[in-house]
């Protein structure tokens, strides 16, 4: 390269970090992205309005199609790509709305990770080709009306009975519950916790649909019913005893977000700008002030040194270097820091802002659910604070 050479300033990408990504990673990122535009960012607003994710098992075999359902797992039909490739769409997904996002994490990071981590050769045989190809779709059932960051204390139980498993309990704010085929369902055992491969059809399971939401209403959100819901003994995951196994899944859907929230940021980040330089106030455009070019800085840099923090993740996470402790730092932080952008971004587009003709308001409330699902802030703070400290403060 000439020695005199210098690349121009994009503020799209004020640090180059595009550069950093392989040409892969570049092609699932506009994979992912035009799929969004074409079919889901056109009619979003409208579907959170309306409180609906129309057509989702359409969409769900789409992205099956796509390669995204599990596309950090290897064999069994799945894509098996790398960590980054994976955070690369889910911050696509996330730029379009964390609802699409979520459907995704769910269904890859959460239900079939934990079959394909957890679960026997035959679980995997059966459950997960059809589950990346979209055509099953799964939801994971650890949250309970009353035990939500303290799943240790759920109540939902199995037993024994002869050589079957009976459940019994309830489980909450479980997306995609509705529409599954499928539920990961974690209960107490006399053995400790175990995990449940439970096909929704079986008697006495049920999915009510959670409505009258605020926050991700372009996103099945259901209750779990579990009544005398009899299973064969092959329907535990086998490999696995106690809180390890949840929350190792939570762990790689926690990853995802890190990306995630950080794309529903830059989409926020976009619209302010794309914005201010057309809206014109006392004469020039909201773009020519000083307090507006405040606010972009401020914004932009949260968003991009929120990439630089996801990217660093995800390359450990290949390496294999990845820590818990480093994914509730990402998680704490990415999904702060976007909605610190989605509410500055808010400002500049002044009372259009709370409008859906423009992203940012849906943003910011889906933002509100995404700090409070897989790990409040609060105890992701007190997950850095023990690593650091050496000291537990999650009970007294």
């Amino acid at each position: 390269m000439n020695a005199g050479f210098r690349p121009d300033f994009d503020p799209r990408d004020p640090l180059g970090i595009d550069d950093e990504l392989t040409t892969e990673q570049l092609a699932v990122r506009e994979s992912v992205r035009a799929l969004c535009r074409d079919r889901v960012g056109p009619y979003v607003g409208d579907w959170f309005e309306r409180g609906e994710l129309p057509a989702a098992r359409e969409l769900a075999r789409e992205l099956g199609k796509l390669g995204v359902l599990g596309m950090h797992l290897d064999g069994y039909g799945c894509a098996g790509m790398s960590a980054v490739d994976y955070g690369v769409a889910c911050e696509e997904l996330e730029a379009c709305d964390s609802g699409l996002r979520s459907l995704v994490s769910v269904q890859g990071s959460l239900a079939m990770f934990a079959i394909w981590r957890w679960g026997s050769e035959e679980q995997k045989q059966y459950w997960l080709p059809s589950m990346a190809a979209g055509e099953t779709i799964g939801c994971f059932g650890l949250t309970e009306p009353d035990h939500g960051s303290d799943p240790a204390s759920m109540r939902t139980s199995a037993r024994r009975d002869g050589t079957d498993w009976v459940l019994n309990g309830r489980k909450m704010w479980i997306t995609n519950g509705t529409i599954a085929d499928v539920a990961v369902v974690w209960a107490t055992t006399e053995e400790g916790i175990r995990g449940f491969v439970v096909p929704t059809g079986t008697p006495g399971f049920s999915a009510p649909e959670i409505h009258h939401k605020l926050s991700l209403r372009a996103s099945v959100t259901s209750e779990l019913v579990l009544d005398e819901v009899r299973l064969p003994q092959d329907a535990v995951l086998p490999e696995v005893v106690g809180l390890r196994g949840p929350l190792s899944c939570l762990n790689e859907a926690r990853y995802g977000i890190v990306w995630g929230a950080n794309g529903a940021a830059h989409s926020c980040l976009r619209a302010a700008l794309d914005y201010s330089t057309t809206r014109e106030q006392f004469g020039k455009p909201l773009a020519g002030h000083q307090l507006t070019q405040s606010k972009l800085a401020d914004m932009a840099v949260r968003v991009h040194n929120g990439r630089l923090l996801a990217l660093h993740l995800g390359r450990r996470k290949d390496e294999g270097k990845l820590l818990p402790q480093q994914v509730s730092f990402g998680k704490l932080d990415n999904v702060r820091g976007a909605l610190e952008v989605a509410r500055t971004a808010r400002t500049v587009l002044g009372a259009n802002g709370i409008s859906l003709e423009y992203p940012v308001m849906r943003h910011m409330t889906n933002l509100e659910s995404v700090l409070t699902y897989e790990g409040t802030s609060e105890m992701h703070a007190l997950t850095i604070g023990a690593a650091m400290t050496g000291v537990q403060a999650f009970r007294d």
